[in-house]
């Protein structure tokens, strides 16, 4: 659909319905991948491609009686062993499941918003129903923006919350993707197949740093599906030899590469440097930025001394609630491959505004719809706050009775005194 996201957008402006032909499998050596499309117009105009041309026009006049006949839409398969396929020219030896429908834009206005982003360059996903109940099917849904306000509706509101949270999910990782979800009587009864088209990048993830941590970080954000840079102002050890799984390697001072660099609402910023002349103008300046997640590491003194410097250089209170310091989540981290999931984990949890509690801790489904499709800036659950509030609570409660520890051994002389300091909490 977003290969010619430019003439549909004209189209919807124009409130001209047109028929839709989408790629949503592909087997084999196939031309082109799946999201891929083609329109026809009711003046009989086609644009777009879904076989580089073999079986081109088979789609157009499917196209054209789908159009005409306002039914219900249809799927069309073309393969290398059957004879249509053959008749039609598709010799590439893949094979394509097509889906086929009518869309008048004045019942899903929502698409034109979409496809505006789309064509602006701005990340967008619809997320279209190929596969599921009849009054479902060609129903599409859409997610807009960093924030990832959502428009559509499909009927249920836990159906809009399922279909919604699978297309965040995909478009935080700047992916296309046909994806199956349901079955869940708490959630999507029926079972669906959605094709998710992303307009979008693939993430970035941004360290600086050039230690042992973030080589590890560096090939697990790539896992993930991170866009992944590690910047570094010493040139000895900020080298693509040392970070192999990085797509970036950047010789520069981490304030002044942030400054002249893009981000968006779903880049993560990881700063494992623990050096306060690096750490200070980065983080006041990252602090300022639309990024979705900023997390550094070091020590819990280390922490205060960054909070004092930065409050000093005028960070206000709200953005330092953005901190995420120490980085990562409390796993009992000690190398730099388990330090790396734990601060991957963070992030997940960070995205999805998850409570980050162990699944065991919790009630209800596991995969609970974000706000049931009303968009991600709804606040998490009053029972997962209100454990996460413990949670903190017994952290702080376990770090102030291990400082006092540490107080009175050196008091005593003790000369072990150094064991009573927590470990960094990851």
């Amino acid at each position: 659909m977003l290969n010619i996201a430019d003439t549909l957008h004209r189209l919807c402006r124009e409130a001209r319905p047109f028929a839709l032909a989408t790629v949503v499998d592909v087997t084999g050596s196939a031309p082109l991948p799946v999201g891929t499309s083609v329109a026809v117009d009711q003046d009989g105009n086609a644009v777009g491609s879904i076989s580089g041309g073999c079986v081109e026009g088979a789609v157009y006049e499917l196209c054209r009686q789908v159009l005409h006949d306002q039914g219900a839409p249809q799927r069309a398969q073309f393969g290398y062993s059957d004879e249509d396929a053959f008749a039609v020219g598709l010799t590439c030896g893949g094979e394509l499941d097509v889906f086929v429908q009518r869309v008048d834009p004045a019942t899903q206005p929502h698409l034109c918003a979409a496809l505006a982003e789309a064509v602006a360059g701005r990340p967008a996903a619809v997320a279209q129903v190929v596969d599921g109940p009849d009054e479902l099917l060609g129903s599409t849904l859409s997610v807009l923006g960093d924030r990832h306000l959502t428009e559509g509706t499909l009927g249920e509101r836990a159906v809009e919350g399922a279909v919604a949270d699978r297309a965040r999910a995909l478009l935080r990782t700047g992916r296309t993707a046909l994806t199956s979800l349901g079955g869940d009587t708490d959630t999507c009864p029926d079972r669906l197949s959605v094709l998710v088209h992303v307009a979008a990048t693939r993430p970035r993830m941004l360290i600086f740093g050039a230690v042992d941590f973030a080589a590890a970080l560096s090939q697990a954000g790539r896992f993930l599906g991170y866009q992944v840079t590690v910047c570094d102002a010493r040139p000895v050890f900020a080298t693509a030899a040392r970070f192999p799984h990085a797509d970036e390697v950047v010789v520069d001072w981490p304030h002044r590469y942030l400054e002249r660099t893009e981000v968006d609402g779903r880049t993560a910023v990881c700063v494992l440097t623990h050096d306060a002349k690096f750490d200070i103008p980065l983080l006041q300046l990252a602090l300022d930025l639309p990024v979705g997640y900023i997390g550094a590491m070091g020590s819990r003194r280390t922490h205060e001394d960054r909070l004092n410097r930065l409050r000093e250089v005028g960070v206000t209170k709200d953005q330092l609630a953005r901190l995420r310091s120490p980085i990562g989540l409390d796993l009992g981290a000690r190398t730099p491959e388990e330090t790396a999931v734990s601060i991957t984990a963070e992030i997940i949890a960070d995205t999805n505004r998850a409570s980050g509690l162990p699944l065991s801790q919790r009630t209800g489904p596991i995969h609970e719809p974000t706000a049931h499709g009303l968009g991600d800036d709804q606040p998490i659950r009053e029972d997962v706050a209100a454990r996460w509030e413990v949670e903190t609570a017994v952290a702080e409660l376990d770090w102030s009775h291990a400082a006092a520890r540490a107080l009175a051994a050196k008091k005593n002389g003790d000369g072990n005194a150094t064991r009573a300091e927590p470990r960094i909490a990851r």
